[in-house]
């Protein structure tokens, strides 16, 4: 008697040959990652000197009380706007900075930067002391 067996279907996947690629590759991967050169990037100092530009900067002044003051004049908020508008429409390429005292509260700072930005002041900066 001869008896005849069916063949099933297989219902499971043979996963054997993805694991035998995967090493390879990571073994070819493992290999070659120490010969790439990766680059060299080299940042400025925070000492060094920036070219600076022909005309000297439209300086900003906030004191400790949240005062603010333009070429040593205090004024409010609404007149630095004007005072800074009549001075860079007299020349354009001069830039904005804000020098402010160590202890001034930071969002004072950021409410004068926010001001200046918001009305299309777009040379804005800080002005820091020198390491």
């Amino acid at each position: 008697m001869s008896r005849t067996r069916k063949r099933r279907m297989m219902n499971q996947i043979n996963v054997v040959p993805y694991i035998d690629v995967t090493l390879v590759l990571l073994v070819i991967f493992m290999v070659t990652a120490p010969m790439t050169n990766p680059g060299i990037v080299e940042l400025p100092g925070a000492g060094q000197a920036l070219n600076q530009p022909k005309l000297p900067p439209v300086v900003v002044t906030v004191k400790k009380n949240g005062s603010i003051e333009l070429d040593s004049q205090a004024m409010q908020r609404d007149e630095l706007l004007v005072a800074v508008r009549a001075t860079l429409s007299k020349s354009p390429e001069r830039s904005v900075v804000i020098a402010a005292d160590k202890n001034v509260k930071y969002e004072d700072v950021i409410g004068v930067m926010d001001l200046l930005k918001t009305n299309k002041v777009d040379k804005v900066g800080l002005l820091l002391k020198p390491v």
